[in-house]
């Protein structure tokens, strides 16, 4: 049996662009085993965020292919793949993107009401629960517009692990923060990857040895250096 969570082999992904084909990534390999933050640096443009949404089964790659916890991403029917991220893959985004009319604590119970993963009496709980994990318990029942950035940063993680995946998926995370807030966040991710989730982290950061397991920079679509703590 494979001990990786995530891999990724030979993924080249290509867009169509009135100048002709744009290659973002270009035959990327990629392993993650569970439990290990990874973070992934590089410039705008170089392909972080295709990889992250090649993961994610937001897009598919061109050629190659993508396997995360057992499922072949790049095959999967797309009537399948909604659900199939709602339990296997945490995305946690720069902006948060909570929905403003809902309360932290139904931002967080969301993906249990739309995978059934949990009994609708045990939601609520659970998103309690999440919430106090990430040190904001007492806003559930406030409207997002309340919490200040950090905090609605904390819910949207508390929300990415609301159906306990195996791998949690983070754009920029930090990018909208203070730098003691990020400090925050990161010590956050830092404490899941040691409860044994996988993470990928895309991000404009450079130096992230206190947090992560192994960097890897990407430049024109490939993977240019890896350093491993």
């Amino acid at each position: 049996m494979p001990t990786e969570v995530i891999t990724v082999h030979e993924a080249t992904k290509s867009y169509r662009t009135p100048a002709g084909d744009f290659p973002a990534l270009a035959g990327v390999d990629l392993s993650v085993s569970p439990g290990e933050f990874v973070a992934v640096t590089g410039r705008s443009g170089s392909g972080k965020s295709t990889l992250l949404n090649l993961l994610a089964g937001i897009d598919r790659p061109t050629s190659g292919q993508v396997r995360v916890a057992g499922t072949e991403v790049h095959a999967l029917p797309e009537p399948r793949l909604s659900s199939w991220r709602g339990r296997t893959v945490g995305m946690v985004f720069q902006f948060f993107q909570l929905l403003p009319t809902l309360t932290v604590a139904e931002n967080v119970m969301l993906p249990m009401d739309f995978c059934a993963t949990y009994p609708s009496r045990d939601r609520r709980p659970r998103a309690l629960e999440l919430l106090g994990r990430v040190g904001i318990a007492e806003q559930a029942d406030k409207l997002p517009s309340a919490l200040s950035g950090g905090q609605q940063q904390r819910a949207a993680i508390a929300r990415a692990l609301a159906n306990d995946p195996p791998v949690l998926l983070a754009d920029e995370p930090t990018g909208n923060l203070d730098s003691a807030t990020a400090e925050v966040i990161l010590d956050l991710f830092a404490a899941q990857a040691a409860d044994g989730t996988a993470i990928v982290m895309v991000t404009h950061e450079r130096d992230l040895s206190r947090w992560a397991h192994r960097q890897i920079s990407l430049a024109d679509g490939k993977i240019t250096t890896e350093v491993t703590r």
